[in-house]
């Protein structure tokens, strides 16, 4: 009988397969996988020993800020993508709030062509929603490389806004993908802004984005999406109140938490980090963290996004509130959250729906999410049991922070496999840029 060929074994891990925790070796072979089982009768051009640690689905960070590419200063594809497969990230879905703005065909195409020749991972691109365009958004989500459309509600980092409800309705008639959608409403935002004191500090900041900014806003689109019978996914819930409404209206709607806003809490956030800490919507206090792990434990929740918007040091170290919001995290999103593996606040299955299993299913992706035959061969491998140290010097972000510096964690990803292709191993990236556009369910696939 003659041995199987692959081109890379997975051997002696304990793999997440659709069943759950398997000892079992998986084959690769042309960038998918094509078997599970003992495969020591095969041969492979490169087998990865992974015995002690785990296989998991290829983590998906479904809420990434690039920011402007190609300055020197700022993040770029590359060095955002060198951060996720650094952190054990596999693809990532950039926000379009960069510039140029990602609104139409041209900047689509734009940004593909870019992460042809930079891209580490796997990647697709929003279309940045506007009154101007919103009779094209039915047909710039059909564009191969294109993850939906996201609404701004409230202006955050950058120029894109969609604050009224007419505008709204226009934006969720046209289409029938998932809108993910950043709910704070702008007309109290501008309120309380002009209401703001002379002289605050960055403490101020949930202040003035207060709960209510966010709760409003998030009812306003849970009304819109009903009536206009368009799904939505809800981004960076910061508050209990919210989670409440969402779980009321799951036939519209699903919802994302960051990483922050489950590990960090105010005022004790700021009092540390200062700006750094500033992010849109706010970090919040402990009472609101503990809501928000109580709808990842009820099932609420159906993603964890890293939402990395970095700036450099210099940005964050203007005065509040000219100082930009934003922080990295795509790097730390799987180290963060192992770590409350580690503590018994997630479970391992909980981790992989929320960061695998879950992008796949709210998003439509096709042939990513889990580790099944016919599947990308993506894999996040982890030492469930290492301990380290998170520090600005392992930041591959060109903004070379992390509000998580200094922390120490349980759990870390050991290696990072795209399609086959080992990208990251202990903590050192190999070989170069080959990322290649996500493909989606009912969307034109474009080249592979």
């Amino acid at each position: 009988m003659t041995a199987e060929r692959y081109d890379l074994i997975l051997k002696g891990g304990q793999v997440f397969t659709p069943g759950g925790l398997a000892a079992t070796d998986v084959g690769v072979r042309e960038g998918r996988i094509v078997a599970m089982g003992d495969l020591s009768a095969g041969t492979a051009e490169d087998v990865l020993p992974c015995a002690g640690l785990h296989v998991l689905p290829g983590v998906i960070d479904t809420q990434v800020h690039f920011r402007e590419p190609g300055l020197e200063h700022k993040e770029d594809l590359e060095h955002g993508t060198r951060a996720a497969v650094a952190g054990g990230v596999t693809a990532v879905f950039e926000m379009p709030n960069t510039k140029p703005l990602t609104v139409d065909a041209a900047a689509l195409d734009d940004k593909l062509r870019r992460a042809r020749e930079r891209a580490w991972c796997d990647h697709a691109f929003f279309v940045g929603a506007t009154a101007d365009n919103a009779e094209w958004l039915g047909e710039l989500e059909q564009l191969p490389g294109t993850s939906g459309v996201k609404i701004f509600m409230g202006s955050s980092t950058g120029d894109l806004l969609v604050p009224e409800d007419s505008d709204l309705a226009r934006v969720l008639a046209n289409g029938r993908r998932r809108v993910a959608v950043h709910a704070e409403d702008e007309q109290r935002l501008v309120k309380r802004r002009g209401e703001m004191p002379d002289e605050v500090t960055h403490e101020y900041h949930p202040v003035w984005r207060d709960r209510e900014t966010a709760i409003r806003a998030t009812r306003r689109i849970l009304a819109l999406a009903r009536a206009a019978n368009r799904p939505v996914h809800v981004l960076h819930i910061t508050t209990g109140e919210e989670m409440t409404l969402l779980a009321a209206h799951r036939d519209v709607a699903t919802v994302e938490v960051t990483p922050q806003h489950l590990t960090l809490a105010a005022p004790e956030c700021y009092q540390a980090l200062g700006s750094l800490a500033q992010m849109n919507p706010p970090i919040r206090d402990a009472a609101e963290r503990e809501a928000l792990w109580r709808a990842v434990a009820d099932g609420t929740v159906d993603i964890v996004g890293s939402d990395h918007a970095p700036h450099t040091s210099e940005e964050k170290a203007k005065a509040y509130p000219a100082s930009p919001s934003g922080m990295p995290g795509v790097q730390t999103l799987v180290p963060i959250m192992l770590d409350h593996v580690a503590a018994s606040r997630l479970s391992l299955e909980r981790f992989v729906d929320l960061t695998s299993a879950g992008p796949q299913r709210v998003y439509g992706i096709v042939g990513k999410g889990r580790i099944a035959a016919g599947y990308d061969a993506d894999f996040t491998i982890v030492d469930l049991a290492a301990e380290r140290e998170i520090t600005n010097a392992w930041i591959e972000s060109r903004c070379g922070w992390t509000p998580f510096h200094g922390r120490r964690v349980t759990g870390w990803p050991m290696a990072t496999i795209i399609r086959g292709r080992i990208v990251m191993r202990d903590g050192t990236l190999q070989g170069s840029p080959d990322g290649r556009p996500v493909r989606f369910v009912g969307v034109p696939q474009g080249g592979r």
